[in-house]
């Protein structure tokens, strides 16, 4: 038992995100038969965990980013734990129940925390394949560009402003690459890693925003 927990502190952030990854199927709707799709609650909440971590080891500038992360795992837990039996592990059931009711786009609602969740899956996802494609690219500007195509299009003025300063206490690329990585670790693993995450991240998310779209979620801006 000790030999196993040993080996499982040794594996990084990433690799665990590519065990889950590897192992979990999204269905997305098939034509009209919109009663197929299906996206596993726990193995998606898993990946928001690991991605948490590494959105930790960017810095205090991830701090509200994460705050936010947090908060939207911990409702869709809430949502899963009261209704076990009726959500039966899929998220999409959350959806259609809240949209059903009318609430999926009011106040909290699990299927906003779901939206946000994706779109900090979608940062987190850019940020690692522009760090793997140019390592020496400084990481202020990894991260604006991230931002920029992934959050700031949803994001009002107030969480633009916000971010725009938290940029500024961005690590080097350097620092955050070895934070990255493990012990037996050398870049040109963790660059391989990183592409591995992103093939699989990818399609990954391109199913969940077709989701969105079937729920009409995709539009959905923050206040």
């Amino acid at each position: 038992m000790k030999s196993g927990k040993r080996e499982m502190e040794k594996k990084s952030e990433i690799s665990c995100v590519i065990e889950e990854l590897s192992m979990v199927i999204i269905v997305k709707p098939c034509g009209e038969n919109h009663e197929v799709a299906h996206i596993p609650i726990k193995p998606f909440l898993s990946i928001c965990y690991l991605i948490l971590q590494i959105l930790d080891k960017i810095g205090p500038t991830m701090a509200v980013l994460r705050q936010d992360v947090f908060q939207n795992i911990k409702r869709l837990e809430l949502m899963h734990e009261s209704n076990p039996t009726m959500i039966s592990n899929n998220l999409v059931e959350i959806l259609k129940l809240e949209a059903t009711e009318g609430n999926a786009k009011k106040g909290s609602s699990c299927s906003k925390a779901f939206v946000w969740l994706t779109r900090t899956l979608d940062f987190t996802s850019s940020l690692l394949q522009i760090l793997s494609k140019d390592p020496d690219k400084k990481m202020d500007k990894i991260v604006e560009e991230s931002y920029d195509v992934t959050l700031k299009p949803w994001h009002g003025w107030i969480s633009s402003t916000a971010s725009r300063v938290a940029l500024k206490l961005v690590p080097e690329n350097k620092t955050f690459i070895n934070l990255l990585k493990t012990e037996d670790e050398d870049g040109e693993m963790l660059n391989h890693k990183m592409q591995i995450l992103g093939s699989l991240l990818v399609p990954f998310l391109e199913d969940i925003h077709c989701i969105l779209r079937l729920y009409n979620l995709d539009k959905l801006k923050s206040t």
